[in-house]
């Protein structure tokens, strides 16, 4: 992957959930913004919901239903779907480079799949554009502020 210095920002859609169901359908409807080959890094602080609003894209992408999504905090990696494949990546366990080299997702974003990447801010500015960002933040009670951007060259 190559490293971007200038980069623009444009603002796809903003949304305040008040519960973990509202940020479930909001997945559902901003899934067919990222149709493969698409690169999402999902940004926010332990328990933003990064994994809730996952749910909710991949059952929107018709790769899996919303139970069977799960946070693969230690396994890595998950897969779901035959076509149009969706991998499903959690970062949160990465501690450097040499672990990131060991991921192989140079090798995810390369092929015909939506590539969700919890922790993407561990990347850095290491990452294909175009590419999306979403920034999740933990207000009060179950309320989620969710943020998406297509990031451009």
């Amino acid at each position: 992957m190559k490293a971007v210095s200038s980069r623009r920002y444009v603002t796809l859609a903003e949304r305040v959930t008040h519960t973990p169901e509202e940020t479930v359908l909001f997945g559902r409807e901003i899934a067919a913004s990222f149709q493969p080959p698409c690169l999402v890094l999902l940004e926010g602080d332990l328990g933003a919901g990064k994994t809730t609003l996952i749910k909710g894209i991949v059952a929107g992408l018709g790769a899996a239903g919303e139970d069977e999504v799960t946070s693969p905090t230690f396994t890595l990696v998950h897969e779901y779907g035959l076509e149009g494949r969706v991998f499903h990546v959690d970062l949160y366990r990465i501690e450097g480079a040499r672990d990131l080299a060991t991921l192989g997702l140079d090798d995810l974003s390369s092929q015909a799949a939506t590539v969700l990447v919890e922790w993407g801010e561990k990347l850095g500015d290491n990452v294909p554009l175009p590419c999306f960002q979403v920034r999740m933040e933990h207000q009060q009670s179950d309320n989620r502020r969710i943020l998406i951007q297509r990031v451009e060259a």
